[in-house]
């Protein structure tokens, strides 16, 4: 089996869908199924189950997924080191990032350059579902994501802003003439949610009810910001969002408006509490040194 294919298997495996392995793996869905097909002819047997709405691993994928997370992070560990010593490096920080404000963080990530240039620093856009996925399977060693983060085996570091939110409708939406919107206002429309993801970490973005306990509805399911605008622009749903949203997508199809009433939304840094090292420790130091963004 081939490495790609082993990460394809991998990647479905946690997914268990074929559009966002695709998608994650940026290969088509046709490459997906090709792969899949090539290993189960390949064992001689199924490793997922499927039908016209769900896919799971069957009890031999189980076992072939246990056994190759090891043998492929391995592999992967191995050539990441002789790739980094080639470039006189000793090590690569792989920071996950919720926020779209790249420029505007940038103070932090020169600085952990900067001070630190025998370390390698990747950043990349945080897949939406199960959000914290990313630390416990090695992809990220940090996540820049909203607090609360209530999980035992993750610690919340430093927090690098604080801004309000925006919510955005469609050009023709009801809502778009406004000047701004509260709480109470923007539930009578669905709103969007991410699926796979704790509920209280989604409460903390969309609450599920207003301060007069009016119910939010959050039916319309995403998996990306792109998913995100094509609802919103089909009128489908409405979707809050931080306010540097605004400055980094204007679309000529989709209006901000500004929410009153709502806490300031934080962004901070996670990681997985057993794997902090010297790398994570020094970027959350880079964050303490400089302090927040100002609001």
């Amino acid at each position: 089996m081939e490495l790609r294919d082993i990460e394809i298997f991998l990647t479905l495996a946690e997914e268990l869908h074929f559009g966002r392995t695709a998608e994650r793996l940026h290969v088509s869905g046709a490459r997906v199924s090709q792969a899949i097909k090539k290993q189960e002819r390949s064992i001689g047997a199924e490793l997922f189950a499927r039908d016209s709405r769900n896919v799971r691993l069957t009890p031999l994928g189980e076992q072939l997924r246990d056994d190759l997370r090891v043998v492929h992070q391995g592999l992967t560990q191995s050539l990441e080191r002789a790739r980094l010593a080639a470039r006189g490096k000793t090590g690569t920080l792989r920071v996950s990032l919720f926020p779209a404000n790249i420029q505007e963080l940038r103070r932090y990530f020169d600085t952990f350059r900067a001070r630190h240039p025998q370390w390698e620093l990747r950043l990349r856009m945080s897949a939406y579902a199960d959000p914290f996925a990313q630390l416990r399977n090695g992809e990220a060693d940090i996540l820049v994501t909203w607090p609360a983060v209530y999980e035992p085996d993750l610690t919340v570091g430093p927090t690098l802003f604080s801004e309000p939110r925006a919510l955005a409708v469609d050009h023709e939406h009801p809502l778009a003439r406004w000047s701004s919107v509260t709480l109470e206002e923007m539930s009578d429309f669905q709103h969007v949610s991410v699926n796979p993801s704790p509920d209280y970490w989604m409460d903390h973005y969309v609450p599920q009810h207003t301060p007069q306990g009016r119910f939010i509805d959050r039916g319309a399911v995403v998996n990306n910001i792109e998913e995100i605008f094509m609802t919103v622009g089909m009128r489908d749903a409405v979707a809050l969002f931080p306010v540097h949203v605004a400055r980094y997508y204007p679309r000529p199809d989709i209006v901000y408006l500004p929410v009153k009433g709502l806490e300031l939304l934080a962004y901070s840094l996670v990681w997985r509490t057993e794997s902090e090292n010297e790398m994570i420790r020094s970027f959350a130091r880079v964050v303490r040194d400089l302090g927040p963004l100002p609001d």
